[in-house]
């Protein structure tokens, strides 16, 4: 058959997404990957600079997507379909461009993970992120926050004169458009894939990817790469170097043989061909490589132990078995953000594919045997000089117009291609596309003038060129208040500060009294915080009974979010009793909710009622937006533990430990992703 792309929809077990957090995300974007280098670690000079290069400071102006639950019901799914005889690859243009599934249709075997279902989960930047099949990440160290968002999608010419279909966005934590590519010559046993990052503004720009796979996890998968050591990252934080296969005694190139989950980045010599491998015990699995750009490749591993398991029962559907990540990117690792100069580009191809290997080698004790063995076989089935002919044949397609639109992104694209006249072949951003968030920032654009009405929450700009025009607005309410996020997310927190004293003073109401009370957090001032945060929540309370409806809604909406800030905040300035009330105050589903009947759980333990918050843990809930790394729940059950031993006395390393054997803590609520110390 010929290359066919075609619309299809799925019918799958999904959680819905919900509405986005309707607060500025201010806080920084967690520890998950945050890293402690050893003196002794000796890091490449490019790979150490990297590394440190224009980290995030927030998520902003994207917004936090914890509106889910865990909730599964049968859900219509778009989906869009490349296939020629060999393969199908079914995308889902909706939820980030992920490919869900290919076929290979000889032997009848999917090669990726498939996930049965769709369970969001708090892995991406800004949240909800799901897990199976090949994810598309940019932006920054982290899953991308267009994991669960749309993407622009259409039929475009491909370079055998058959059809690619073409993924395009643009990506607002670093502005920059980018593409892919997906083209299955007629016959052709692997997915071509052509990506393409462009930084259309006058300035450097640091530039993130990351091509992340998932192969089914089990007991004789091999997961191989041309590599002797690798950089290893585990969730205790730190970066080591370590050989390849064996490391503390036992072969990590097998997922199943670590205990805790880790990302064991490939140390591929220069020069060496790029490719990575997942095989099964009889030698047959998924094969990826690319041109030399994407020179990056990992394992991510959920590992053996309790916590790991844990986890893949929580993002898959129990008994459907496990999954590993092959990755590709940019850099050795993905706490790398990589330069991309003004005007410039990075352009690359990736193919995947099926593979078999001899199996008596790729489970051999030699490791160079076993990698030979792979790649002899990769070089057989698609040598490297046909990955290079297929990126030159692709290249002058990157600029080809779409022929037909099959799905629509976001306009943030649309809104900046207005702002800078931008002409990005290729990647048309309609100005069709633009919607009710982009409105009062064409009206900015055009005018000069952000409404000055009281701000609602909602999306916010922040880049330069944005601040600029938000400086140069009339004073008012709402630009005041925005101009403080611009000032904030560039790090002029001072200056942040009086923007939002001055947007009070124009009658900003609730949304600077609750960006003040963040920044009196941030800077460690406890009380003054519980201040802000009261008469924040107080203010929302009151607007939540507003005459208009919109209002209403808006800010009767805004209450949970607002509370799961304020909660804690309360906590911290040992104002229990406050924060009591202020959950109460949340309607009874609102409180149901299991981020609320933990936060319950904690404001009992201070008021000194450990029995009563075991209660809660006793009678069951679960936080559909746990974060990657969290160890909330771990460290709240064990200093409810302790309390039950202790009573009101100190809390020694003994008592600690007694409390730990006494109070284990139960596979439901272990998430650890790291060893902990059991004092």
């Amino acid at each position: 058959m010929a290359t066919s792309v075609h619309r299809t929809t799925l019918t799958l077990p999904m959680a819905a997404l919900g509405p986005d957090n309707p607060l500025p995300a201010l806080h920084g974007v967690g520890d998950a990957h945050r890293i402690e280098i050893p003196q002794d670690a000796a890091l490449p000079a490019d790979m150490a600079r990297q590394t440190g290069y224009a980290p995030l400071r927030s998520i902003l102006p994207t917004q936090m997507r914890d509106g889910y639950g865990r909730d599964r019901h049968l859900t219509d799914v778009d989906a869009l379909v490349i296939e020629n005889d060999r393969l199908r690859a079914t995308v889902l243009p909706g939820l980030g461009g992920r490919v869900h599934s290919l076929h290979h249709k000889p032997t009848g075997r999917e090669l990726l993970y498939r996930n049965p279902v769709v369970q969001p989960a708090a892995f991406a930047l800004n949240g909800a992120w799901f897990s199976g099949g090949i994810e598309w990440n940019i932006g920054a160290t982290g899953h991308t926050t267009l994991s669960c968002a749309p993407l622009h999608a259409a039929r475009v010419p491909a370079p055998d004169g058959g059809t690619m279909l073409r993924l395009w966005e643009w990506e607002r934590l670093r502005d920059l458009p980018f593409q892919v590519d997906l083209w299955l010559p007629d016959g052709a046993e692997f997915l071509y894939v052509g990506v393409r990052i462009r930084n259309p503004h006058h300035h450097t720009a640091p530039a993130y990817w990351w091509s992340n796979t998932a192969v089914r996890e089990g007991p004789h998968t091999r997961v191989l790469a041309p590599a002797e050591a690798a950089w290893h990252f585990g969730y205790e934080r730190t970066l080591r170097h370590v050989p390849v296969p064996e490391s503390e005694g036992a072969d990590r190139t097998y997922p199943l043989r670590s205990e805790f989950p880790a990302d064991y980045f490939y140390d591929l010599p220069q020069g060496t061909r790029p490719w990575i491998a997942a095989l099964d015990r009889d030698g047959h699995g998924l094969v990826q490589t690319s041109t030399g750009t994407l020179s990056g490749r990992k394992l991510f591993l959920w590992g053996s132990g309790r916590a790991g398991r844990r986890w893949q029962r929580w993002l898959t559907e129990p008994g459907t078995g496990g999954y590993a990540e092959i990755q590709a990117g940019l850099a050795r690792t993905q706490l790398e953000h990589v330069p991309l100069e003004a005007g410039g580009q990075f352009t690359w191809l990736e193919a995947y594919g099926p593979l078999t290997a001899d199996p008596s080698a790729v489970h051999g004790t030699d490791w160079a045997a076993a990698r030979d063995a792979v790649e002899t076989r990769l070089s057989e089935v698609l040598p490297r000089a046909d990955v290079d002919a297929a990126y030159a044949a692709w290249l002058p397609h990157a600029d080809q117009e779409p022929k037909e639109h099959l799905a629509t992104g976001s306009g943030w694209g649309a809104l900046e291609t207005a702002r800078a006249g931008l002409d990005l072949p290729g990647t048309p951003f309609d100005p069709a596309t633009l919607s009710a968030a982009q409105q009062p920032w064409l009206t900015l654009l055009r005018t000069g003038e952000l409404p000055a009405a009281a701000p609602l929450p909602g999306p916010a700009l922040v880049s330069p060129a944005w601040r600029d025009l938000l400086e140069s607005a009339r004073p008012g309410a709402a630009a005041e208040y925005h101009l403080g996020l611009a000032q904030w997310h560039a790090g002029d927190r001072a200056q942040a500060v009086r923007s939002w004293e001055r947007a009070l003073a124009h009658g900003a109401g609730c949304l600077p009294l609750y960006c003040l009370a963040v920044a009196e957090s941030v800077a460690g001032e406890a009380a003054h915080a519980a201040d802000r945060f009261t008469e924040a929540f107080a203010c929302a309370t009151r607007s939540a009974a507003s005459d208009d409806p919109t209002t209403a809604r808006v800010w009767r909406e805004t209450l949970p979010a607002l509370a799961r800030t304020a909660v804690p905040a309360l906590l911290a300035a040992e104002r229990a009793d406050e924060a009591a009330a202020m959950l109460a105050a949340l309607r009874p589903a609102e409180r149901a909710g299991g981020r609320f009947r933990l936060l319950t759980a904690q404001v009992l333990l201070a008021q000194g009622e450990p029995r009563a918050a075991r209660e809660v843990f006793d009678e069951g809930f679960e936080i559909a937006d746990l974060q990657e790394g969290a160890e909330v729940l771990s460290d709240t059950w064990y200093a409810i533990a302790e309390r039950l031993v202790v009573g009101d006395g100190p809390v020694t390393a003994e008592t600690a430990e007694r409390a730990r054997a006494e109070h284990p803590l139960p596979e439901r609520y272990e998430f650890r992703m790291r060893p902990t110390d059991p004092a």
